[in-house]
């Protein structure tokens, strides 16, 4: 079964190649496009919420470390505080320093707090040292009055006033080591025999517990860091002192300073700020972008790992479900393919989804419906060969078989009894030959003894009024021919060549073999044709003449010449060359082909699928 090819048309235009993908291939492909553009989607999502978690995690775990500190810081500043506060209000307020000041107070305090507290040290208004401890003597030149401490003290009398860190220069050390210190100050009121005038109370705390406090928490810190500035931005403590002393590290402490406590992002950092109580000063929590993402990073590593593995997982089901879709269609396509290449006996596919099972059902009927139709074409097509060919064979005139009784009636009469009897053994022969048992398809010996058998009849009943001559080479008798093809140009040979003629006639048949064909000359020396007739011979035009004469076997060379086309194809048949007073040659050609008893079963057959293969082109 082939599509049928429309005119102009080329065979690669009726099967143009596909430019798409098979279905098994399309069906994965937009599967797994799907479901990976839906997980890498899913995941830059599960990856963002992991970073807004991330970053939030990281602010509350900042503000819970620095509320930490804030604590820690704001118990040792009010500790702090109470030492100022115990000195001022257990000791010089409602005391008299007209007879001297109070030393043993003042030891009492400094051994309770010496772990924290450096120095404490009582000054007059003007400058003037009172009292201080554990110190030996105050350094020379040093003039308090205008140390930020102490004029910030008398400035802001209800207040205690916290300075920055600074290295303590009141007094000489004797192991000569000088501190780094916070300095409390606070004015105070320091009686004369009821005469009171302000002074200031100095207590130098130990930077260093400020110090520890910080680091304590930055170790504790995988994060970020932490540092400490004052109200003005300038820094107190940083973990990068070093580095930022040699320029080599810059930290954005004086926007620190503008900015109320909270959580600030910029530039990927973030920053969370806490005010100390007491001072002004801002602890603040410095987290890196890049610390940020050091979880984030493994995130990913994780996110990628699973997408791989989902998308192997997603690549191996779309290619089973693939499969289990494209499959049927697939062999179902190769059926139909099948039946493309003209297999009609091919296995239909049933089988698959029930739309594909319905498809192969549907197709299968078809299949059968066209095998039926073909096969009753095929019965059809044989029937109307056959009543062709069998009405071209019934055309034959039996007048030369009442015309042969005839003569053998009349040499029984005659007491010619030998004549009458051979006549009778010839026709009888000739009678046999053309039965043929049916067949249409004879090999050439029988075919040139039932000539042989023809001309003794006709030699007999002419008298021998002309000769014949056989030459037939030997390498042809067993090859195949259509029956009855030389009777009936012998008899046409006889009627309308030689039996005009007033001296003998001469009659030949020459059967040979020409390259793959095979060819039967008959030839006369009579009267020959015009060139114009020996071409109507053939046409058409010959059927009424034959049907009129008197004499021949009604078929003439017009049936001859179609029975050969019909059984060996158009290039074979009849070809006449005949000059007026020259005689005439029809020569027979055939195709060169052995016989054997099933050649014309074969031949049927191969003429059917031509005939098949020119309806579907």
């Amino acid at each position: 079964m082939r599509f049928p090819r429309l005119k102009g048309q080329k065979a690669s235009d009726r099967y143009p190649r596909s430019r798409h993908r098979s279905m098994r291939i399309t069906i994965a492909v937009s599967f797994s496009l799907i479901a990976i553009v839906i997980m890498i989607l899913m995941s830059v999502i599960l990856y963002k919420q992991f970073e807004n978690s991330s970053t939030a995690a990281a602010e509350e775990n900042a503000d819970s470390v620095l509320n930490q500190t804030k604590l820690s810081f704001e118990d040792y500043l009010r500790s702090m505080r109470r030492v100022s506060d115990a000195m001022y209000y257990s000791a010089i307020k409602g005391t008299d320093f007209t007879d001297g000041v109070l030393t043993d107070e003042f030891n009492l305090m400094y051994e309770a707090e010496k772990d924290n507290v450096i120095s404490i040290a009582l000054y007059a208004q003007d400058g003037r040292l009172l009292n201080a401890v554990p110190v030996s003597s105050e350094k020379s030149g040093v003039d308090v009055t205008e140390q930020a401490w102490f004029t910030g003290a008398l400035n802001m009398v209800e207040n205690i006033n916290f300075s920055s860190p600074h290295v303590q220069n009141l007094f000489d050390e004797s192991t000569g080591q000088y501190h780094w210190v916070i300095s409390v100050s606070r004015a105070v009121e320091i009686d004369y025999s009821g005469v009171t005038e302000l002074g200031v109370l100095l207590v130098d705390m130990d930077f260093g517990s400020i110090r520890q406090m910080i680091e304590k928490a930055n170790n504790g810190s995988n994060a970020g860091y932490i540092y400490l500035c004052d109200s003005d931005g300038n820094i107190i403590y940083h973990p990068k002192q070093s580095l930022i002393d040699a320029g080599l590290y810059s930290e954005d402490n004086m926007t620190i300073s503008g900015r109320f406590d909270g959580s600030y992002t910029e530039d990927g950092n973030i920053t969370v700020i806490k005010s100390v109580s007491y001072t002004g000063w801002k602890l603040v929590y410095v987290i890196p972008s890049e610390n940020i993402g050091i979880g984030a990073g493994g995130f990913r590593y994780l996110i990628v790992l699973i997408i791989s593995l989902a998308i192997i997982g997603i690549l191996l089901v779309n290619r089973l479900v693939s499969i289990r879709i494209a499959s049927p269609l697939e062999k179902l396509d190769k059926s139909v393919k099948k039946l493309e290449a003209g297999n009609l006996n091919a296995d239909i596919y049933i089988g698959g989804s029930s739309e594909v099972e319905h498809l192969g059902r549907r197709l299968q009927s078809s299949v059968y419906t066209i095998n039926k139709l073909m096969s009753d074409m095929v019965i059809e097509q044989e029937e109307k060969r056959r009543s062709e060919l069998d009405a071209l064979q019934s055309q034959i005139n039996p007048h030369f078989l009442y015309n042969t009784l005839d003569s053998a009636i009349w040499m029984i009469e005659d007491e010619r009894y030998d004549g009458a009897v051979r006549m009778i053994k010839e026709l009888a022969r000739l009678m046999r030959i053309s039965i043929s048992h049916g067949r249409a398809i004879i090999p050439i010996r029988d075919e040139i003894a039932h000539a042989e058998s023809y001309m003794n009849i006709q030699l007999i009943r002419y008298k021998e009024s002309f000769a014949i001559d056989f030459k037939v080479d030997e390498d042809i008798l067993d090859c195949s021919t259509v029956k009855l093809v030389i009777q009936p140009l012998l008899e046409n040979a006889i009627y309308y060549g030689v039996q005009a003629l007033q001296g003998e006639g001469q009659i030949s048949v020459h059967a040979y073999r020409s390259g793959d064909d095979i060819c039967i000359d008959v030839t006369d020396n009579g009267v020959g044709m015009e060139p114009g007739k020996a071409d109507d011979v053939l046409s058409e035009k010959a059927i009424v003449r034959h049907r009129s004469s008197r004499h021949g076997n009604g078929v003439g060379l017009y049936n001859v010449h179609n029975r050969i086309r019909l059984r060996f194809g158009e290039k074979y048949g009849l070809k006449i060359i005949s000059e007026p007073d020259e005689g005439t040659t029809v020569q027979i050609r055939l195709p060169y082909i052995p016989y054997s008893d099933d050649l014309e079963s074969k031949l049927n057959k191969r003429d059917q699928d031509k005939k098949e293969g020119d309806a579907d082109a």
